[in-house]
């Protein structure tokens, strides 16, 4: 298969599966906390949605889990551009639904409730914290430029049906605020796992799955380590990267 690649793209090993990914060098760009929230939980089943999913890198991770149904929400037109491009590339079309939208008017495009999953790795700076990139695209991935924390908590809970699902990576300095707003999005906190450079850091990433309308009562599951202690990837990490 052909593949153009536009000035500032490269194509990148999603090491998946065998699945390729176009990239922009000025805009954001996949990470380790992509990956992580990809793989975090069962296996979803049922409709899910990717709020702000960028190169669509959660929606193509999570067809190799076994997830069939997903729609990819991507405000961003050169960011949607490269999502529908990927999946095509990668012949996930038939699983994989690429919408260039708005989630803080996901009324206008999705019905309440449609939803089973919902997954968002959203931007983790609030507005004037934190250092700003000159790059409109990245500037606007880390920081909560276009979407807010409630915009995102808002949305997740218009999409979810009763008892589905919203999954998160987030900076652990902001754990307590986020807690605090799922709660007022009626969405329980159920499962939080700390996320850790090596044993001997502090987490600065965590994963978490709420339920909307869910009774009270959180699991901490054991924590992921990154790194060994002369650098490399941990076995968890290497597993997930299909390394092991």
């Amino acid at each position: 298969m052909t593949i153009d690649l536009h000035d500032h793209e490269r194509l990148d090993d999603l090491l998946t599966g065998g699945m390729k990914i176009i990239q922009r060098d000025d805009e954001f760009c996949f990470s380790l906390d992509t990956v992580l929230l990809a793989h975090f939980g069962t296996v979803p089943k049922g409709p899910v949605l990717d709020l702000g999913t960028g190169t669509a890198a959660i929606p193509l991770l999570l067809t190799a889990r076994g997830a069939t149904d997903i729609v990819a929400a991507e405000l961003n037109p050169v960011m949607a551009d490269i999502a529908r491009r990927n999946v095509a590339m990668n012949g996930k079309a038939s699983q994989i639904t690429v919408i260039e939208e708005d989630y803080r008017h996901i009324g206008q495009w999705a019905e309440s409730g449609q939803f089973s999953f919902v997954y968002a790795n959203p931007p983790y700076r609030e507005l004037f914290r934190g250092a700003y990139s000159k790059s409109d695209g990245v500037r606007r991935a880390r920081h909560e430029e276009t979407a807010s924390l409630t915009d995102v908590m808002t949305a997740a809970k218009y999409a979810l049906k009763y008892h589905g699902r919203f999954r998160l990576v987030h900076i652990t300095e902001r754990l307590p605020q986020i807690l605090a707003a799922l709660r007022s999005a009626a969405m329980e906190p159920k499962l939080l796992r700390f996320v850790y450079g090596t044993t001997i850091k502090e987490s600065k990433i965590f994963l978490l799955e709420a339920v909307r309308g869910g009774s009270p009562g959180l699991s901490v599951a054991a924590p992921l380590i990154v790194h060994e202690a002369d650098g490399s990837y941990s076995a968890e990490v290497l597993q997930l990267y299909g390394r092991r």
